[in-house]
């Protein structure tokens, strides 16, 4: 399959977004965009990222919006079959990858059950991207071998093992904003330290993006104060402690302020 062609009519192209910052979009990705004559997005899609489209391309938002009406599951699969059917080239796009919590691969399930080609391009994901630009590595040598991506929105009686996720060093926690205090207590009743350093981080890589840190103890009230909203991740775990050194990413009136850091002791070494 060449890949790098341009998108092909009757075809559907599932592509990731990235997690907000249009910056962030492959470039197949944007090269599919520029190229096609139906864009279907989710809401949370850069503006940036739909204005790519060509002119006269059809432009259908159908993305999901919490515990607000949205379309569903099978309003967005039949709209991206009856497209592809009338020929159109199609973009779906999906934030952050679109088979990281994105329902891409219902999505491209449906496509295969109804024999429409399709391609997915991923893309920069949310879990990833959204702790790096608050200054948070994921994973660090000294202090995070392992890392766990959960999210907090699943089918009712189908909610994260607190037990289990307890015990891994980083826990990234997608849509973390509603019942923030219930996934903080659900790993502290799972065994995680109540000190464990933890942040959320509201419209990350955004330039109104914000970040509130804590303890897993006190982090709900913190956010709270602060009207943290959705869309927010919760990242917790030791490596959280690293953003006092580390924040490169500071919003200040939608400008980006670069630092000087002074590494740790020991990056000097192997």
């Amino acid at each position: 399959m060449n890949l790098t062609c341009k998108p092909k009519a009757g075809t559907v192209y599932l592509v990731g977004a990235g997690p907000g910052d249009p910056g962030l979009i492959t470039v197949r990705g944007r090269e599919l965009i520029l190229g096609c004559d139906c864009l279907i997005h989710d809401c949370l899609v850069h503006p940036a990222l739909i204005d790519l489209a060509p002119p006269a391309a059809e432009r259908i938002p159908m993305g999901k919006r919490g515990h607000r009406p949205s379309p569903t599951q099978g309003d967005i699969n039949l709209t991206l079959i009856e497209r592809a059917r009338a020929g159109r080239r199609v973009v779906r796009l999906k934030g952050g990858d679109p088979f990281v919590f994105g329902r891409g691969g219902e999505e491209a399930f449906a496509l295969a059950e109804a024999g429409i080609p399709f391609e997915v391009v991923p893309g920069v994901s949310s879990g990833l991207a959204v702790p790096a630009f608050a200054g948070i590595p994921v994973t660090h040598r000294e202090l995070a071998g392992s890392v766990a991506f959960v999210t907090a929105c699943r089918r009712k009686g189908k909610g994260p093992d607190w037990n289990a996720l307890a015990r891994v060093d980083t826990l990234v926690v997608f849509m973390a904003a509603k019942g923030l205090a219930e996934h903080c207590s659900g790993l502290i009743t799972g065994g995680r330290n109540a000190e464990t350093p933890a942040c959320i981080i509201e419209w990350g890589t955004y330039a109104h993006q914000r970040v509130v840190e804590g303890t897993l103890a006190d982090l709900p009230v913190l956010s709270a104060q602060a009207g943290i909203a959705s869309p927010a991740v919760l990242v917790v775990g030791d490596v959280v402690r690293l953003r006092s050194r580390l924040r490169w990413f500071d919003p200040v009136d939608g400008v980006t302020v670069s630092r000087s850091i002074a590494m740790p002791d020991w990056q000097d070494g192997e």
